[in-house]
């Protein structure tokens, strides 16, 4: 089933029926059973049009984070360590990064607070500061304050590549900052984990060329799910629950950028599309 936070109410799509649900958001994701709780509240919850929920969520649609903060997980595919070892490599940094992802402790960092990320059709920047900036396209779980899994979206974690490779410890600068980070287009929520053959496809447009395109599995991802989601439990607790994106497998190549105005299309097998319009702070 899949979740949409909308600013007129909350649309839960199960098969082929449409419900509005007026819970408040972060009530509502963070159960101990996310799904069954869902399929409870069909029960009582006021049926809707296919064509009334369409309008809602093209309309009104936001990203589907409430009080949540989002982290990250860097390193957990071969391709981007190998390619955070390319980006660091006149400076020296490149071995740490190899450690990383050989290392038994994952890389996790702070992504963002609620307030900076952006959703499905929503702009997101790259820095002014920053030669070279990236999309990365990554599975991003939704896990509860108990620590369990409860559902999947998909983000995009901006990058500041030229930053980061000047000096590894620029890594907050890099990849923080507003509008850095974007979820949608909704939760994905299922009884059962996600499956490992799931595709993540991601393809950039400039000027209505396509400039990039390039899709991966899950199954290339060297850390398993749960293993990244125990590691952020380990020593903090989630109110409301957490957002974690899992890494990147699909990278530009090194002589790619992105410029203002460029279009950026994530897709993951089930979830849906994720699409954001690169900006500048003016």
């Amino acid at each position: 089933m899949h979740l949409y936070k909308t600013s007129k109410g909350n649309i839960l799509k199960e098969e082929a029926n449409y419900f509005l649900l007026n819970n408040d958001w972060d009530t509502l994701i963070n159960q101990p059973d996310l799904h069954a709780h869902l399929l409870q509240l069909t029960s009582s919850a006021d049926s809707i049009t296919e064509e009334d929920a369409e309008n809602l969520i093209n309309n009104y649609l936001l990203a589907p984070i409430g009080s949540q903060e989002v982290w990250a997980a860097g390193v957990t595919y071969l391709r981007s360590r190998d390619a955070r070892m390319e980006e660091s490599e006149d400076t020296g940094a490149a071995d740490c990064y190899q450690r990383v992802y050989e290392a038994e402790r994952p890389e996790l960092f702070f992504k963002s607070l609620p307030h900076r990320v952006a959703g499905h059709k929503d702009k997101v920047r790259i820095r002014k500061d920053s030669t070279w900036n990236v999309p990365e396209p990554e599975l991003t779980l939704f896990i509860n304050t108990h620590g369990n899994i409860q559902a999947y979206t998909i983000g995009n974690d901006m990058s500041s590549r030229s930053i980061e490779g000047e000096n590894p410890l620029y890594l907050p600068q890099a990849k923080m900052y507003e509008r850095s980070a974007a979820l949608g287009p909704c939760l994905f929520i299922t009884d059962k984990p996600i499956d490992l053959s799931t595709a993540i496809q991601m393809n950039i447009y400039r000027n209505g060329m396509k400039m990039f395109d390039d899709a991966t599995t899950l199954s290339k991802m060297k850390r398993t799910l749960n293993e990244l989601a125990h590691w952020l439990f380990k020593e903090m607790d989630f109110i409301h629950g957490c957002f974690l994106m899992t890494g990147t497998c699909v990278v530009p190549p090194n002589e790619f950028t992105l410029q203002e105005n460029d279009v950026v299309n994530i897709s993951i097998n089930g979830i849906g599309v994720l699409t954001n319009t690169i900006a500048i702070k003016s």
